[in-house]
């Protein structure tokens, strides 16, 4: 399977459990990635140059998905708006974008392992807009589904699993994410528990209110 693979902290726990399903005798899978940053990799979703991937929930409205995510229940530390008076959208990203626009927030908006940073450097400097929306409307904001092609039923046992299982991350692969993003291991922990994975009932009310409203602008 050709899987579009974002190398963001909020999909480590994912991305390390399906190296271990993937060696499971049980469940063989055989992964191939294509890594890039969220617009890339739906990009080439769309071009079906991948068969599965986590992909922007604004183009995820039309595609197949099982029931996971990247969800923020309240606040999400990793996607900004920092606020001038020019908009200044982030290229890396596409709901991110769009929640600006409905939340009718002007600035620059930050994703990813750099809004992370730039929240541990300045705390004070930037406004949460996944906290802005369920401030709003008290309700999660799905930035995320894991979309597929085919391998529909290989992916429902997938996700079923990554749900089941503990998320723990080795003090090792730890230390490796803190190397290549230079955000502290203790961040990173920190972070990852404002991160939902499962595309529960009032996920999925906010995920079509997502929609509904991004239909407005």
């Amino acid at each position: 399977m050709r899987f579009g693979k974002i190398e963001y902290l909020n999909l480590l726990p994912f991305h390390l459990f399906m190296k271990r399903y993937s060696r499971s005798s049980q469940q063989a899978m055989s992964f191939r990635y294509k890594k890039g940053v969220p617009a890339k990799i739906n990009a080439d979703y769309a071009a079906r140059r991948v068969d599965a991937a986590f992909i922007s929930s604004i183009k995820a409205q039309k595609e197949h998905y099982v029931d996971l995510g990247i969800i923020a229940k309240k606040e999400v530390l990793s996607v900004l708006l920092i606020p001038q008076e020019h908009e200044l959208l982030d290229q890396e990203s596409a709901s991110s974008n769009v929640l600006a626009k409905i939340l009718n927030l002007q600035g620059e908006v930050l994703i990813g392992d750099k809004a992370l940073k730039h929240y541990i450097e300045h705390p004070n400097m930037g406004i949460d807009l996944a906290k802005a929306w369920n401030d709003k409307y008290q309700l999660p904001f799905v930035f995320a589904l894991l979309c597929h092609h085919d391998h529909q039923k290989s992916l429902h046992k997938l996700s079923q699993a990554f749900q089941r299982s503990s998320h723990k991350i080795p003090q090792y692969q730890l230390q490796r994410a803190s190397k290549r993003t230079q955000i502290p291991k203790k961040v990173i922990l920190h972070y990852l528990n404002f991160i939902s994975y499962e595309l529960d009932a009032k996920a999925k009310q906010g995920l079509k209110k997502f929609w509904r409203l991004s239909k407005a602008l």
